[in-house]
């Protein structure tokens, strides 16, 4: 049955005031903002920041001490997380590796939906090649499967091509594209400030736990005063150094 108008505009994943604390450390303050469907957010920030520990909330892997994180109505799957560290077993062959976690994640039916993701990341002809003899690309694109194995409707990515050539990166990120062009809002965390500009919808900048700044890259320029002579990471730095980081 096709979704209501309400719930088809509805955000994939409503934010509301989260926080944490490690010890003394204010890590996230107070964070809130929503995300459409097949929307690609970046999250951008200095080192501490609080990138990593935004995501790992949003995944339901550390429970926040306020605040709520919800998806659209209606929506049962669970959050898709790749972590920066590839989860995946090396000695493994690719499809061991989905048909294992397909296993862990309780899909309905195993050998469709491992069929499935060998389809959808184009690794088909290395579905029985070891983990291990892969390329770093086609490791983190395995990664990635991984974290679509239960078809959710937000994918959560930590760093997810801080170790890949040019090439592989950018056969990565047109992965990651269709993923968004087929209603798959992707939430994504980067040092690599160009990577945010070419490629997402919007950016958040969190500093010292707090959220600085959502809106588009261009207007983040616009709010940094940097002008069309000027990249998105110049005008980060800009931005950043005006509040005081």
């Amino acid at each position: 049955m096709a979704p209501d108008a309400a719930t088809a505009a509805a955000p994939a994943l409503s934010v509301k005031g989260l926080n944490k604390h490690f010890g003394e450390r204010h890590a996230v303050r107070d964070v809130s903002f929503d995300v459409a469907r097949g929307e690609l957010l970046a999250i951008i920030g200095p080192n501490g920041a609080g990138k990593t520990t935004l995501l790992t909330m949003l995944a339901g892997i550390r429970t926040p001490e306020t605040g709520s994180v919800a998806q659209a109505p209606g929506s049962t799957a669970r959050i898709g997380w790749v972590p920066q560290q590839t989860a995946v077993y090396t000695k493994l062959t690719v499809a061991q590796n989905l048909r294992l976690f397909a296993k862990l994640e309780k899909v309905a039916d195993v050998d469709e939906t491992v069929k499935r993701m060998l389809d959808q990341t184009g690794l088909g002809e290395r579905a029985d090649d070891e983990l291990g003899s892969l390329s770093g690309g086609n490791r983190q694109r395995v990664n990635i499967a991984v974290g679509l194995l239960a078809d959710p409707p937000v994918l959560l990515l930590d760093e997810p091509s801080g170790a890949l050539d040019p090439r592989q990166r950018a056969r990565l990120w047109g992965f990651i594209t269709a993923l968004t062009e087929r209603g798959t809002a992707v939430i994504f965390a980067t040092h690599d400030i160009a990577e945010a500009e070419r490629h997402a919808d919007r950016v958040l900048v969190l500093a010292d736990g707090e959220m600085l700044f959502d809106d588009t890259p261009g207007e983040l320029k616009a709010v940094a005063g940097a002008d069309d002579e000027h990249d998105l990471e110049q005008a980060f730095v800009s931005f950043l150094r005006t509040r005081g980081h």
